[in-house]
């Protein structure tokens, strides 16, 4: 499997992942998903803010990449985030609906992007205000690796709030044959 074929696969384990997580965490009541659990961005509904903030923090940034990737044109259009546990949406139901469009958003721009796109580095600006260089190959592995540990933790989480979200490793969507972009 080449990086692109991967990161169409990561992208799709996110929509899967997501989509999981968010029907589970419809099932719990809204004073459930706010209370504080300890968690680093305190509550479940918390940490799914976060995690959307963070990616469209991501995007953002990857938008400015060369190849100008047009699926992420509508990211663009979004407001700057002022922080990263930023409260975007207030109820699990406005925040599933963006995290939808979000995740299909990420899909397409996963199966825009070239072979040749990863060797770029990218100039961006952290959160902070510091300028950095990466490798975007390295920034996209990042990117996805974001996702997956803070969804580990809304998995915990939610089991401690005694919602069973299934099986959620990544090998359920490896495919057996080697798979073409």
């Amino acid at each position: 499997m080449n990086r692109t074929n991967h990161i169409c696969l990561m992208a799709t384990y996110n929509e899967w992942m997501n989509a999981k997580i968010y029907e589970a965490a419809r099932s719990l009541p809204d004073e459930e998903l706010s209370v504080d659990r300890k968690a680093f961005f305190g509550s479940i509904l918390g940490t799914l803010n976060h995690l959307v903030a963070g990616d469209i923090i991501w995007l953002k940034r990857f938008a400015k990449h060369p190849a100008n990737p047009l699926a992420l044109g509508p990211i663009q259009q979004l407001p700057a985030l002022k922080s990263l546990d930023q409260l975007l949406c207030s109820n699990i139901r406005e925040l599933s609906a963006h995290r939808v469009w979000l995740d299909q958003k990420i899909v397409e721009w996963s199966r825009s992007i070239a072979e040749s796109d990863l060797d770029h580095t990218l100039h961006y600006t952290s959160m902070k205000g510091v300028p950095a260089d990466r490798s975007f190959y390295g920034l996209v592995m990042h990117f996805f690796n974001h996702q997956t540990h803070h969804r580990g933790q809304v998995t915990t989480l939610l089991s401690q709030a005694g919602v069973d979200i299934g099986d959620t490793d990544l090998v359920v969507l490896i495919p057996s044959e080697p798979c073409t972009k």
